[in-house]
């Protein structure tokens, strides 16, 4: 049984729906066509700051910040039910200041930030003002293992030094992007897991150099984008150190539980839009003489794919569920078994409706082909598949072979 949500959750949900029907879905080809017919795609739209402000004074804004100090003071819960709705849309997430990598970013900041970065850092972004970016995965190792990490970040004197070659950092392209979150070493002979240290890195630093803008399956993603970036000799100064030396892992997982939440609450909303069009579609045309919709073949695919959206939805609220109750790292395993499952269902759903779309499907003249790219790229950021796999495998058997104990013991 779902639990339910609080009067204040339910209100924001309803004017979330209503604001996404009467100005985001309308405006998504008015943005498409302004940031194509601007001198470069490295410019913003200027519907997107128009959204912005609506949204901003509907008080749709940082609904994703659990603090009501910063953000709407929703549960993990709560904002998976929103979540979900502004997943329906490539635009929304930023319309209403919910946007990767700025959400997980500003969460890190509110909870491990000084008073001095929230203020130079944290502030702007609640408002909308600057982007940002999260440096973590590196070209040269297999960052699935993210102690692999061989960036440098060394003390000298009142600085530290930041040697790093960092790739898929998103939002780096993005003109409005002003401090990085780089995670790299900071004593490589500590505990395995004490080694890593996260620190800001102002973007207008000497020695930040971004190298080369990184497209995903064609898409350009602009004007936020994707980008290699190296950090060559950057100097920050030691106040810039989040948490503390060897606390990198640490916030990590702080700021992996909730994001996870977001990134397959938002694959389920394009689920669901693209079962939507599915049916859309299949009612309004014809093959071999009779509608394709009275078909059995495409009554069995909405089926399917209603069931696997249910699914999905149930584990993902249950993990968040679990997360507001006992904390991420007590829902590690729930939160490793939707990582896999909602874009998997995703991609199934997005997947037939892209059949019964023919080569409109594979187009841009419907928004199905670029979903369907986000979710399968939704399967390698924040661990590939075969990583959570092998966890949830681990503490599978780790759970079931602790019951033999205990029952064992009990039975002496």
């Amino acid at each position: 049984m779902l639990k339910e949500l609080s009067e204040r959750a339910v209100k924001l949900k309803e004017e979330l729906v209503d604001f996404m029907e009467a100005y985001v879905y309308p405006n998504e080809k008015v943005y498409t066509e302004q940031l194509s017919n601007q001198e470069n795609r490295w410019q913003i739209p200027p519907i997107m700051e128009e959204l912005k402000s609506k949204a901003k004074n509907k008080g749709l804004w940082n609904l994703f910040l659990p603090d009501e100090q910063y953000g709407a003071g929703l549960s993990n819960y709560e904002y998976a039910h929103l979540c979900e709705i502004m997943g329906r849309s490539l635009i929304a997430p930023e319309v209403f200041n919910c946007n990767a990598p700025d959400t997980g970013n500003m969460e890190v900041l509110v909870k491990y930030g000084t008073e001095e970065q929230k203020k130079q850092w944290l502030e702007p972004l609640l408002a909308g003002e600057i982007r940002s970016v999260f440096s973590m995965t590196e070209p040269a190792v297999a960052s699935s293992d993210a102690t692999n990490i061989q960036s440098s970040i060394v003390r000298d004197g009142d600085e530290y030094v930041i040697n790093a070659r960092k790739w898929w950092s998103t939002g780096a392209m993005d003109p409005r992007c002003k401090i990085a979150i780089v995670m790299g070493k900071t004593d490589p002979n500590a505990e395995r897991h004490k080694q890593q240290s996260m620190i800001l890195v102002p973007f207008d630093t000497p020695g930040v150099e971004v190298k080369r803008h990184l497209p995903v399956f064609g898409y350009d993603h602009a004007p936020n984008g994707h980008a290699e970036i190296h950090y060559n000799n950057v100097r920050v100064p030691a106040s810039n150190i989040l948490l503390g030396e060897g606390r990198g892992f640490e916030i990590a997982q702080g700021r992996l539980g909730p994001g996870r939440i977001h990134h397959c609450m938002r694959a389920i909303g394009a689920a669901e839009r693209a079962l939507e069009l599915l049916i859309t579609r299949a009612n309004s045309r014809e093959a071999f003489h009779s509608k394709l919709i009275d078909k059995d073949v495409i009554r069995a695919q909405i089926a399917e794919s209603r069931i696997e959206i249910e699914q999905a939805r149930l584990l993902t609220l249950h993990a968040a569920n679990k997360i507001d109750q006992e904390g991420a790292k007590a829902a590690r395993k729930e939160i490793a078994m939707i990582k896999i499952a909602a874009p998997r269902v995703a991609l199934n759903v997005l997947d037939r409706a892209i059949e019964v779309y023919g080569g409109a499907g594979v187009s841009d003249d419907f928004p199905l082909a670029e979903h369907w790219a986000n979710a399968r790229t939704l399967r390698i950021v924040d661990g590939p598949d075969q990583v959570h796999l092998r966890d949830i495998g681990k503490l599978e058997v780790r759970e079931q072979l602790l019951k033999e104990t205990e029952t064992e013991l009990v039975g002496r």
